[in-house]
């Protein structure tokens, strides 16, 4: 079944992270209480509420962003409790199973964009990583699991703050530009409370020599199978 979303035609628009997200997620056997972290216009929950039977949150800082969720998981006929407000200040009446989230990552030291609502989508600052994952651990269940991505080059900070939040990485997966490329993103399952061994999968690699996308990339899009409408709002 076809995804289709509302995005703005000037603002932030989703990825292929997100896709390649969704792809990782899927390995779970998601269900019970879902939230998505900073869910833009809600490509991933909305992704996860047309596989899996389980009861969807999304938070969004941004207006705009919110209202787009809004309209896109309406358009598409799924349920989705989305919250308008900053992530620290979001106070839940239920714990989670599952926490999903590609947030903003990218290091305050690189160009930045003047344009608000890419900016936020983008860089870490609006998000903190220790931020992003303390409060992660918090509203998770006992067993809950931590899905997300992030720069790869901060492997390290991340699984020393998995660590000292309670969370354990119980399985990473590294996205490649190409094969011969180092990897731009990781992908992380972490479990509160968890003590099994961390287990690398196969990298995820995007592109061939020439250019062209995978079969993994492409088998990707296709399971996400989404449709992008670019709008514009009257307010």
């Amino acid at each position: 079944m076809k995804l289709f979303l509302y995005q703005e035609s000037d603002g932030y628009c989703y990825n292929s992270d997100s896709i390649f997200l969704y792809s990782f997620i899927k390995k779970y056997p998601i269900k019970g209480s879902v939230l998505d972290i900073g869910c833009g216009v809600g490509v991933l929950s909305l992704l996860l509420a047309k596989s899996f039977k389980a009861n969807f949150y999304a938070v969004e800082k941004q207006k705009s962003m919110y209202f787009y969720t809004s309209k896109n998981a309406e358009l598409n006929r799924r349920q989705l409790n989305v919250v308008n407000c900053e992530f620290q200040d979001f106070k839940p009446q239920v714990e989670f199973d599952f926490i999903v989230s590609n947030p903003p990552f990218y290091s305050v030291d690189k160009n930045q964009s003047p344009n608000s609502s890419k900016n936020i989508a983008r860089y870490a600052h609006h998000l903190p990583l220790d931020l992003l994952i303390s409060k992660s651990s918090r509203l998770l269940k006992p067993r809950g699991y931590f899905i997300f991505c992030y720069d790869a080059w901060q492997i390290e900070s991340i699984f020393a703050l998995l660590k000292e939040n309670k969370m354990q990485a119980e399985s990473v997966q590294f996205i490649h530009p190409k094969a011969d490329k180092e990897a731009k993103t990781v992908m992380i399952a972490a479990r509160k409370n968890s003590n099994a061994r961390s287990k690398v999968f196969a990298p995820f690699i995007t592109f061939k020599s020439d250019g062209s996308y995978t079969q993994e990339a492409q088998k990707a899009f296709k399971e996400a199978n989404t449709h992008s409408i670019k709008a514009v709002r009257d307010d």
